[in-house]
């Protein structure tokens, strides 16, 4: 049955097309990793990036978003976290913001509208990130007054002007170029362009984390049984991550009875969905990059240095304060995204009304308790998932290459890639990936060609 189902992808000219094109364009971004920025030694760079591995940081949280581009110090550093980074703002000053506001709801040409201020604001966002990132790579190796090691080695050698300008715009264009191919996929590929060149530039790291497995099994760091359960371990916490991505609080809702021309249509019961996370990688990214500020911005301020020193000293403190800050951030950002008052409006103007509930303020209070609930079940499910990678390696002594954030990412892009493939299929009467038993998206057999 599966072998039929991943047969039928590849019997639809349109989708076949589709898939191709996905593939090619991020073989073009995978390519694009490994094409250096002028001016930078590589081989430095790369021992500098494996002390940042080990210390962990913003750094490593950068070179994680851009799939090793930061490592390789390649045109594509900067990765799309830019354009990541304007869509959260641009989402937050859609609430806040009344003209912003209105853009969102004036349908197609206010998102239109709103998605070419993102790419404004990816532009302005990388120039001073790049700028950033080429004056911390001029600084690197060039206050060491001892022995060259991976922290010291200098990583500029000659740091010019004309070095930080060329820096600058090579971040800035690889930057320009990864959104292009992002929106190209989104439109001509199989959709999610953005995300998908997230997904590949994580999973690209795969092989080289297996090896690194490998290399402790041979040299008797772990042993065979302690891989196997790690690897079955890896499972159960996917499976989590997949039933708790899908799952969600169905509200009923009730819908009287309405009178269209000379019809009438009889009323209906259906449900307003709302999902245990609906904040998703957000709040992790948020809080990773907040308790990054300490390790490194203490060379330039001093009294962040000790904040840094009891963040290191005990992994306790450091998993705790973790826990805490996304709890915050799934709480910050679910209120701004998600407004109870729009949601208690619309019901109330479609003629809809929940069960047991007054229209109105009463049916916005009721759904901001639920919205309270499971977004507290939603924020301690978030804190497990990224502090499992932590206990691994403390229980274990083994360094695990992939945190809880990038395998929420995976994950949540590999399911979501799934439903667009699933939708395809489905419109084309053909079973999608779940087969006829599907609990999510039900297909019918083909009978006719």
């Amino acid at each position: 049955m599966a072998l039929n189902a991943i047969a039928n992808v590849f019997r639809i000219a349109e989708l076949r097309t589709r898939l191709l094109y996905t593939l090619v364009i991020l073989g073009i971004y995978r390519i694009g990793i490994f094409v250096t920025t002028p001016g930078v030694d590589r081989a430095a760079m790369s021992a500098f990036m494996e002390d940042q591995k080990k210390a962990g940081g913003l750094v490593s949280l950068f070179n994680l978003f851009s799939g090793g581009a930061l490592e390789q110090m390649s045109i594509f550093g900067l990765g799309i976290m830019p354009y990541v980074s304007a869509s959260i703002i641009m989402q937050m000053l859609s609430v806040v913001v009344p003209t912003f506001e209105r853009l969102q709801k004036e349908g197609a040409n206010g998102r239109q509208k709103l998605n070419q201020y993102t790419r404004y604001g990816t532009i302005v966002l990388s120039i001073i990130q790049g700028t950033g990132i080429a004056r911390y790579l001029a600084s690197i190796g060039r206050t060491a007054t001892q022995h060259k090691t991976g922290l010291d080695q200098i990583v500029v050698p000659e740091d010019t002007l004309w070095f930080t300008v060329m820096t600058v715009i090579s971040l800035t264009a690889g930057t320009a170029f990864i959104m292009w191919l992002g929106e190209r996929i989104t439109e001509r590929g199989i959709g999610n362009g953005i995300s998908l060149i997230i997904f590949a530039g994580i999973i690209a790291r795969v092989p080289s984390a297996m090896r690194q497995l490998y290399e402790l099994t041979v040299t008797e760091v772990i042993n065979v049984g302690e891989v196997i359960g790690l690897c079955f371990f890896i499972l159960l916490v996917i499976a989590v991550v997949v039933y708790m991505e899908r799952g969600m609080r169905r509200i009923p809702v009730q819908y009287a009875k309405r009178v269209a021309g000379r019809g009438m249509f009889a009323g209906q019961a259906t449900y307003f969905p709302m999902k245990v996370n609906s904040s998703g990688v957000i709040p992790p990214i948020f809080a990773g990059a907040l308790l990054s500020f300490p390790t490194t911005l203490s060379q330039w301020l001093p009294f962040l240095g000790r904040v840094n020193r009891a963040l290191e000293s005990n992994v306790w403190i450091y998993n705790g304060a973790f826990v805490m800050l996304i709890i915050f951030f799934s709480y910050f950002y679910t209120a701004l995204t998600f407004r109870p008052d729009d949601v208690a409006d619309n019901i109330k103007k479609q003629g809809g009304y929940i069960p047991g509930i007054r229209p109105g303020r009463q049916t916005a209070d009721y759904i901001s308790r639920v919205l309270d609930r499971i977004t507290f079940g939603g924020a301690v499910y978030l804190a497990t998932i990224c502090v499992i990678p932590s206990l691994i390696t403390n229980v274990m002594g083994v360094h695990f290459p992939f945190g809880g954030t990038a395998l929420l990412i995976v994950v949540g892009v590999a399911l979501d890639t799934v439903q667009q493939v699933e939708g395809h299929l489905i419109s084309r009467n053909y079973e999608g990936f779940a087969g006829p038993r599907g609990p999510k998206i039900r297909g019918r057999l083909r009978v006719a060609a």
